[in-house]
């Protein structure tokens, strides 16, 4: 099974790239997740769309063969980040033919802050619901006060995390399994 990643952060240290790499590392045995970049892909505007920039349809083509989807995000000020409701934004088109529609999503976040990414989550959930995506309800990965939780390498260092997001990621997979169609 292979699913596509993405950290919501255009930061080179940012947590939840740290937290995609531990998912990709933790990965059980028959999952594959391919981190794509963001940083190429635009601000959304319909006058651009067809046809679509070349990191757009390179996402959307990388998407529309995937098992699904995983998205590391960040929390800026109670919400989603502007880049990772972007590539949702840009997902979700074209209206009617969305990559999304139907694609199962599990959703990870890492933040400094006491309750981790939990807000950023319920936003970002609201919208892919509105695509048609099929977001993974539970369990939920908060990676609450993660600066003391990766090395200065940004190695995942928390045993107890790490054991938490091995657990999630064979959860994803068998989700998976039932809410796909193939």
């Amino acid at each position: 099974m292979k699913l596509i990643g993405f950290c919501g952060s255009l930061r080179k240290a940012s947590f939840n790239r740290f937290l995609l790499n531990a998912a990709i590392e933790l990965a059980p045995a028959g999952l594959t997740i391919d981190a794509h970049a963001i940083d190429g892909i635009p601000l959304f505007n319909a006058d651009t769309e067809d046809p679509p920039p070349a990191a757009v349809a390179s996402l959307r083509d990388a998407l529309a063969t995937a098992a699904g989807l995983l998205i590391a995000t960040p929390e800026y000020n109670a919400g989603v980040p502007a880049v990772t409701k972007n590539v949702v934004d840009w997902l979700s088109r074209p209206p009617g033919k969305t990559v999304l529609k139907g694609k199962p999503v599990g959703l990870i976040g890492a933040s400094p802050g006491m309750f981790g990414t939990v807000r950023a989550q319920i936003h970002l959930r609201a919208s892919l619901d509105n695509t048609g995506a099929v977001v993974m309800p539970s369990p939920q990965v908060f990676v609450g006060q993660c600066k003391d939780k990766f090395d200065a390498d940004g190695r995942l260092a928390d045993e107890k995390t790490r054991a938490f997001l091995a657990k999630y990621l064979e959860a994803l997979v068998v989700w998976i399994a039932k809410v796909s169609p193939n």
